[in-house]
């Protein structure tokens, strides 16, 4: 009977370890695919307008969404639609503000300015999906804003730093607000709908908001603005299918905090792709981005070290 429980909890453990690891990695590879979207976003320069990429990316992943939920065979429709209507808004606002901030900033600055989101995730969680958070999530929220501290060098930090435009700067962080109340509605969404679902309702909403801005100012693209374009739209879906599936694997804060990892890629294009320089400040804040991932992959749910003990 004892061994029976043991090998029960065993395989219990075990499915919990394959799942979480399987959110880790979903997570990774969405801000791999993040970064990339924001690298084609600031190689466009901003000759588009803002709402004419959001608009095309839109379109994009709306194509391929539709095609994949018609492969899976289930309904585009989902049943919370009030909750899916409201994380549409709440993500197409937050990536008029994302392209905003990476048209105006440099790479590096706009991606940790974004990612101040985790702080606003892991509290927002807290209070509307009652999640634990855990003294390991809450050092590793802790460790990567100080770490974006040193990536963004505010004066006090750096004499010799570059002062960033104040109103591109609140853009930035309203987005990460925004994002971060979007990710509290996708994880209360995965509970009930399936991911492709909730990732469908995002461009959905984004084509009708961003369509009558483009009869104002649209551009018509050329040449390799075109690829651009289509890259936004790829690796966007990407990033939002594995953001999504990861967000249904493991909680909010934890997830949000593994995010930090963005900011590396994005510092590391910035340095190959925009020959943006990094000093000792950034390296170091980078560092301390780093330690805020590995702190977050190895923290532990409650209930995994109550049941490990027992092995």
């Amino acid at each position: 009977m004892q061994q029976n429980y043991k090998a029960d909890l065993l395989t219990e453990v075990s499915i919990y370890y394959s799942k979480t690891m399987k959110g880790y990695l979903n997570l990774i590879a969405s801000a791999w695919a993040f970064s990339l979207m924001s690298v084609c976003v600031k190689h466009l320069s901003g000759r588009l307008p803002v709402a004419e990429i959001v608009l095309v990316r839109a379109l994009i992943s709306l194509l391929i969404t539709r095609l994949m939920i018609k492969r899976a065979q289930i309904s585009p429709w989902g049943k919370n639609k009030k909750l899916l209507i409201i994380r549409g808004l709440l993500g197409s606002t937050a990536l008029f503000c994302v392209f905003e901030a990476i048209t105006t900033l440099p790479l590096a600055s706009a991606t940790v300015l974004q990612y101040t989101y985790p702080m606003f995730t892991a509290v927002a969680a807290s209070l509307f999906l009652k999640e634990g958070f855990g003294l390991r999530i809450g050092i590793a929220v802790i460790v990567g804003w100080l770490g974006i501290l040193m990536v963004v060098q505010p004066e006090w930090i750096s004499t010799d730093s570059v002062q960033l435009p104040a109103l591109s700067v609140v853009i930035a962080l309203t987005g990460a607000f925004l994002t971060a109340m979007a990710y509290i509605c996708v994880r209360k969404l995965s509970r009930q709908e399936h991911p492709l679902v909730i990732v469908h309702y995002f461009p959905l909403i984004s084509v009708p908001i961003a369509l009558p801005f483009l009869f104002s100012s649209g551009v018509i693209p050329v040449g390799v603005e075109w690829v651009w374009l289509i890259g936004i739209g790829i690796f966007t879906q990407l990033g939002q299918i594995w953001i999504t599936e990861g967000l249904t694997l493991i909680p909010a804060a934890q997830a949000s905090s593994i995010n930090y990892v963005q900011v590396l890629f994005a510092s590391t294009w910035g340095i190959i792709l925009f020959a943006e320089k990094l000093n000792d400040w950034t390296i170091i804040g980078s560092f301390f981005i780093l330690v805020a991932t590995i702190l977050s992959l190895s923290s532990q749910n409650k209930i995994d070290n109550n049941n490990v003990r027992y092995l």
